[in-house]
């Protein structure tokens, strides 16, 4: 036994054995239909009464936290455009570049090589404010949840091509457990190596750049890291260590896993943290995942209707996907924002439970084009702070006691997410630059063909996640005041004027109108959360006429 950074956590190790019959389980090894193999226990754990009263669960029994980087890329068959005005792809391209390999011309927005939207375009379009350095995150500490290397020059390369060479991105590196290049690993636990070293320097490059996009003139971006492990405790270290050290006003974190697979017990230890954050003030953002409604096709294959933890914890604010679809800004770097245009983000509605679209299942597309996460917490009660116009609907469900808000009272209503969202088609994509070569091992940039080299266009809930904790942060340093939990204030200004500070996705006239299951609807819905953001509302409090 010993104790960890967490007053609330307490780890032990010894035998399997000794640790099954302590609980008085056994644990056994499965294998599931995808053929990925894990162990977990075989029947529900039991204490002595005199223990169980102070004991909320118990993690490390199974090793299916698998956390997953929310990043989607497009499809390798696309090939330059000759200029940055490429349409949308259709269907009949995708089906052809899927089934045959045949290439179709893209290219979107004004970065280098029409790989993706500026940060000048990131922010005209939704709105930001002209406030100077206290609109742009002075003062304050952002924070990016990592697991995964990555290298400095990357970032110091994107930035010097948007702001100049006289600009150093104020990053401050946070190793946890050995972090990603040195694992720690736990007692028992599986840290492999190909899911650490560079394995996700993708995901960190887009959160920082994102990041860094909205709030240029942050204090510091705080770069949190730890090894990716299987039974989820290097993960709650790491926020345990972000929520101990105070340091970071907002984060945003783009690793997650499908609720089924974390299971109560991890869900509820990393309750105890989020709330811990909140409390001081700190806002956490999550990425509510890329596979539409299905949120374990990443995790473990199945097509179960589920979301993701930690952005479905009701301590976390849920960012889910949109969508610009047919408004290509090409290089114009001052632009309006597309009213009627925006939808929910499911690339060509390809997403679906359909079992053949163009020769593949709509699951397939779902995992291969991408589509915005959203549903019905398998964990949690709705939150006091969760009303308004939609949030009741005919898709809400109630806690029946196992899987439906398993952790709330039988009848009450469960958490929904997203709580809001932003753009993150990977066709209608952000700018970055990430590189790898044979000195980054694992890492998924040195897989990529850029052109130029190391600049590619790439969506995700990754993406829309930091956008909104950006967001965030220029509030709080326009403000001088830290938040904490943002969803409070975001419902609060829904209901006294949704349009006044949000973008509302209806649906209405758009072919691209659900995220797999849940459809857009006007106000509150299961694929959109209350909407998309003004930003200039939201950072100055003032409503936008």
């Amino acid at each position: 036994m010993e104790p960890s950074s967490s007053p609330f956590l307490l780890r032990a190790s010894g035998p399997s054995s000794v640790v099954a019959a302590a609980f008085r389980t056994t644990l056994r090894t499965y294998r599931n239909p995808k053929g990925i193999t894990y162990f977990s226990n075989a029947s529900a754990i039991q204490l002595p009464t005199s223990l169980a009263v102070g004991v909320l669960g118990v993690v490390g029994l199974s090793n299916t936290v698998r956390m997953q980087s929310q990043v989607v890329l497009p499809l390798k068959q696309t090939s330059p455009a000759s200029s940055c005005e490429a349409p949308y792809p259709t269907t009949t391209q995708l089906f052809d570049a899927v089934n045959d390999g045949t290439p179709f011309p893209f290219g979107y927005g004004g970065g280098p090589g029409c790989n993706g939207l500026t940060p000048s375009q990131d922010n005209s379009i939704y709105g930001a404010p002209k406030r100077g350095p206290k609109g742009n995150g002075a003062g304050v500490n952002l924070a990016v949840f990592e697991l995964s290397a990555y290298q400095h020059a990357d970032i110091a390369t994107w930035a010097r091509y948007f702001y100049g060479g006289a600009y150093t991105p104020p990053l401050v590196d946070i190793t946890v457990d050995g972090g990603p290049l040195s694992p720690v690993c736990p007692t028992s636990d599986t840290c492999p190596p190909e899911f650490n070293g560079y394995s996700g320097d993708i995901e960190v490059d887009a959160d920082i750049e994102m990041q860094l996009a909205i709030s240029p003139d942050a204090r510091h971006i705080l770069v949190y890291n730890a090894p990716n492990d299987f039974t989820g405790q290097t993960e709650l270290d790491e926020y345990t260590k972000i929520a101990e050290d105070d340091t970071a006003d907002v984060i945003s974190s783009s690793w997650a896993v499908c609720e089924n697979d974390a299971g109560p017990a991890y869900a509820e230890a990393e309750n105890l943290i989020f709330e811990q954050m909140a409390l001081q003030g700190q806002s956490v953002f999550g990425a509510e995942g890329d596979t539409g409604a299905f949120s374990c096709i990443r995790s473990d294959g199945t097509t179960i209707v589920n979301v993701l933890d930690p952005p479905a914890q009701p301590w976390v604010t849920s960012v889910g996907g949109t969508s610009f679809e047919s408004y290509n800004p090409y290089t114009n770097p001052h632009l309006n924002y597309p009213t009627g245009v925006e939808t929910v983000w499911n690339v060509d509605d390809l997403c679906n439970t359909s079992l053949n679209e163009g020769g593949i299942s709509g699951f397939e597309w779902c995992a291969l084009t991408g589509a915005g996460g959203g549903g019905n917490s398998q964990f949690w009660g709705r939150p006091i702070y969760q009303y308004g116009p939609g949030i009741t609907n005919p898709y809400t469900t109630y806690g029946n006691g196992t899987t439906q808000c398993s952790l709330a009272a039988l009848g009450k209503p469960c958490r929904e997410v997203p709580d809001v969202s932003a753009n993150a088609d990977e066709y209608t994509p952000y700018a970055e630059y990430c590189t790898g070569s044979i000195a980054t091992p694992y890492s998924t940039c040195a897989t990529i063909s850029g052109t130029p080299p190391g600049w590619f266009g790439i969506g995700g809930t990754s993406l829309s996640s930091p956008l909104w904790s950006a967001i965030i942060a220029d509030h709080d340093s326009l403000g001088h005041v830290r938040i904490g939990n943002a969803n409070p204030l975001l419902y609060s200004l829904y209901n006294r004027d949704s349009d006044g500070y949000f973008n509302d996705i209806t649906g209405f006239g758009q072919t691209t109108n659900n995220n797999g299951l849940f459809p857009a609807t006007p106000g509150y819905d299961l694929a959109t959360g209350i909407g998309t953001p003004k930003m200039g509302a939201l950072i100055t409090l003032v409503p936008q006429q």
